[in-house]
Formats: structure tokens, C-alpha cells, sequence
């Protein structure tokens, strides 16, 4: 079934036996965390109407966008196993500070190690003893901000999925991704209210059905 249900201010796209997609908003979180202050969350919000509603992946609090959650144990697990197999495509929009290569480049990849930075937790560093993670990028549009500061809008596509993989990448090549309170100088973390990266799509095969999806939600940046 398709939808539009708006469950205590998250958009469902899409509801069927066997999974939903949810549009998350910034600044929630996709599952509780610890506290009595951090139990509302994406999946805690879905599971008031969708009881057996259970998560498959994760965005960050501060990253907006499509969402994807299992109906029941074992569609959970059916769904994790298309992620680890890498048969479900996410693609992200995202602003970063300054210009990369014009729009007519065809993209590149950032093909870094990652691993967690202990010390100052929940950050994620480069080492070259952390596990592979490569992030596909190809730029949308040069902009400039209302001070006149250079900005590029980049389609990202992770190929692996590491803990904020696309923001310690896009850190790493010297263009942080605006808004960015972890990663970002302060200045580029002033440019803007929010985290500017946004999961735009979803596309997989129907577990069930074997029917082709495909999801998109335009960034709100």
C-alpha cells in the first residue's frame, strides 16, 4: 500500500505487509537512545501504528530523509541482509562548503578507512587501520550562499555504510558538509541551522514481491 500518513509529524511514503518507509525529519532520532530525554524517535513513532515495525538502518539525528523499516523479525532480516549484500541503493543530497570540480565532471569517489575515535566518541576519524568505506559523489550545482560564500549541492551515493561515513569523508577532502556540529569548522558549522544532507532515494527489490522500488524525497535545503 502506498501512503502519505503522517504519524506523530514523520510522512509514511509507503506501508505493506512487509515494510514502511518513513520521511524522518532532522533532529529526530531513528531509534531511542539512552535517557528518558532520548525515548522518542523514528522507530518508537512508527511502532503506534505499526506494532512489528522494526529498524533495518539508521540516519543520524541530524539527517534527514527516507528511512527504512521491516514488518516483523524475519522480514528484518531478510531486509539487513539486502543492505549487507549492497542490493538496496541510497543516495543522498547534501551542501558542502566550497566548489568541486565543475557539474559537467562526472563525480569521483573518496575511498577512506574509518574508524572510531575513541576519545572523543561518537566521532569517526580516518585511519588507515580502520575498516575500507568509499563514498561515490557527483556534483548538482555550484550556489553560493546569501553572503556570497561558494557552496556545492553533491548527490552522494555510500557504497559501504559506516558510521557517519559521508560527513568524516567530505571533512576528510577539505569540503565539510554545512551545518555539520561534529565535523565542520565553526564557521562552516554557522552557515546553517541544521546538518545540510538529506537521504533524497531508496530504491530495492520488493522482498515478497520481487516488484522494483523506488522512493524519492527532495531535500528541504
Amino acid at each position: 500500500m502506498k501512503a502519505n500518513i503522517d504519524t506523530q509529524g514523520i510522512v509514511c511514503l509507503h506501508a505493506d505487509d512487509a515494510l514502511l518507509v518513513l520521511d524522518k525529519p532532522a533532529g529526530l532520532l531513528s531509534v531511542p537512545g539512552r535517557g528518558a530525554d532520548k525515548q522518542d524517535c523514528a522507530s518508537t513513532r512508527a511502532q503506534a501504528l505499526w506494532p512489528d515495525a522494526l529498524i533495518v538502518h539508521r540516519l543520524d539525528m541530524a539527517t534527514s530523509g527516507l528511512l527504512l523499516m521491516a514488518r516483523g523479525t524475519g522480514m528484518q532480516r531478510t531486509l539487513s541482509m539486502a543492505f549487507e549484500s549492497r542490493s538496496v541503493r541510497k543516495r543522498y543530497v547534501a551542501l558542502v562548503a566550497g566548489h568541486l570540480p565543475p557539474p559537467a565532471a562526472e563525480g569521483g569517489e573518496i575511498d577512506l578507512p574509518l574508524m572510531s575515535d575513541w576519545p572523543n566518541r561518537p566521532r569517526q576519524r580516518v585511519d588507515a587501520r580502520g575498516k575500507p568505506s568509499r563514498t561515490r559523489w557527483r556534483v548538482l550545482a555550484h550556489e553560493h550562499d546569501a553572503q556570497g560564500r561558494p557552496q556545492t549541492r553533491l548527490e552522494l551515493e555510500p557504497v559501504t555504510g559506516r558510521t557517519h561515513q559521508l560527513r568524516v569523508h567530505l571533512q576528510a577532502i577539505g569540503h565539510p558538509i554545512l551545518g555539520d556540529a561534529l565535523y565542520a569548522d565553526a564557521d562552516t558549522q554557522a552557515r546553517c541551522p541544521r546538518l545540510q544532507l538529506h537521504a533524497s532515494e531508496l530504491a530495492l527489490t520488493h522482498p515478497a514481491t520481487g516488484e522494483a522500488l523506488h522512493w524519492h524525497s527532495p531535500p528541504p535545503f
